[in-house]
């Protein structure tokens, strides 16, 4: 059976390779460029160093600093704005993954004459686009190298734009961005990473090809070996740079093979209680891999030695059991919340988010278990 796999067409990944980003710009992205990014990464000066080599080249910037996390669709049309009325050139972005979505969408929009309720959807993203650079600050959500964007929409929806169009042209990793990263930050971000590349070995999605499985196999060896260390130790670059390729490379097989139930029940606790999307994936992981188990043991049995040294040589089910509670119990070794009640979420909202995550059809599809609204709702509240 075919298939098709798109990533970034250029990927540089080295401590200081912030310092390239001039160079960069001037190859690919013109002489004006808007940088988008959220209010907290210039505060703290993480985006200085790249500031200082667009400005050593030569390359005139405007910065849209309002972005939000979960980012609603005013913010993007906003970002759109400041790229049309700066005439930029290019659009770089850098931050997490809600300022990655908002440049991909900043850059689609500012060019083309599509509205963005128009590429809702798979393969509805038309363009032409501005040149797009992304420099990610987290190791967690491989936005760089995805062909996705999110967007919450109204009160609390969160919709999709999937399309190879708003891949960008150059992923810029540099692990020295994130070393001021905190604790629980890198954890619940990669955990996320994490996530993806179990979501992406999982989906039955008819793209799920042997370049994604290898990919979220060579992910999980770097996230499960690394975020311990990046966790505890968050100083240690060693760790951070593996767990951001890991991150990259969870990114790269998610994006081509997608994700499934556990996105699709995390996407309505970040909009309706503006949970972090890695937390709200920590939250319905274990028990949703629990829900997935008679369809995944021989897969959730394979991983389970690749990201945990101690995994045990017995039958496919004792593996795989071993890895749904190995998964459980690294989250709470991390320090991550494992139960709704922990994180405000009102147990009489279960059966809202129950309703709301069947609206994730794009994601559900995939899942390699049927997901019903029953038992979408017994999942929260197992979680609960």
């Amino acid at each position: 059976m075919g298939f098709n796999f798109n990533t970034a067409p250029s990927i540089i990944s080295a401590p200081g390779a912030i310092a390239r980003l001039g160079e960069i710009a001037q190859g690919k992205l013109g002489a004006r460029v808007l940088v988008v990014t959220d209010p907290g990464l210039v505060k703290l000066g993480v985006i200085a160093r790249g500031l200082e080599a667009l400005e050593k080249a030569g390359v005139a910037c405007a910065i849209f600093d309002q972005v939000e996390a979960d980012p609603p669709d005013h913010c993007v049309l906003a970002a759109a704005k400041a790229a049309s009325d700066f005439d930029a050139t290019g659009v770089i972005g850098f931050g997490g993954g809600s300022s990655l979505d908002v440049a991909k969408l900043a850059a689609l929009l500012a060019k083309s004459p599509q509205a963005l309720t128009d590429a809702y959807g798979v393969g509805r993203a038309r363009g032409p686009r501005l040149p797009l650079v992304l420099v990610p600050t987290t190791a967690g959500t491989g936005s760089e190298a995805t062909a996705v964007a999110v967007v919450t929409t109204g009160a609390a929806e969160k919709m999709g734009v999937v399309s190879p169009t708003i891949l960008p042209d150059v992923a810029l990793l540099d692990p020295e961005l994130t070393l001021g990263l905190p604790p629980h930050a890198t954890a619940v971000t990669g955990v996320d990473a994490m996530v993806h590349a179990i979501e992406a070995f999982t989906s039955i999605n008819p793209n799920n090809s042997p370049i994604s499985r290898t990919l979220a196999r060579e992910a999980l060896a770097l996230l499960g070996a690394n975020i311990r260390t990046a966790v505890m130790r968050g100083d240690d670059l060693s760790a951070r740079e593996a767990m951001l390729n890991g991150s990259l490379l969870a990114g790269m097989a998610f994006a081509n093979a997608s994700v499934g139930a556990v996105h699709a029940l995390a996407y309505p606790l970040g909009g309706h209680f503006h949970l972090s999307h890695g937390l709200t994936n920590a939250l319905v992981l274990s028990h949703v891999l629990r829900f997935n188990m008679s369809a995944c043991a021989p897969a959730y049995a394979e991983l389970a030695p690749i990201v945990f040294a101690d995994a045990p040589q017995g039958s496919v089910e004792a593996r795989a059991n071993f890895f749904v509670e190995a998964m459980a119990e690294l989250c709470a070794e991390l320090g991550v919340p494992l139960r709704l009640r922990d994180t405000g979420v009102p147990q009489d909202s279960l059966p809202m988010l129950a309703r709301d995550a069947m609206n994730q059809t794009r994601l559900l599809v995939n899942n390699p278990r049927v997901v019903t609204e029953a038992d979408a709702l017994a999942i929260y509240e197992a979680a609960y």
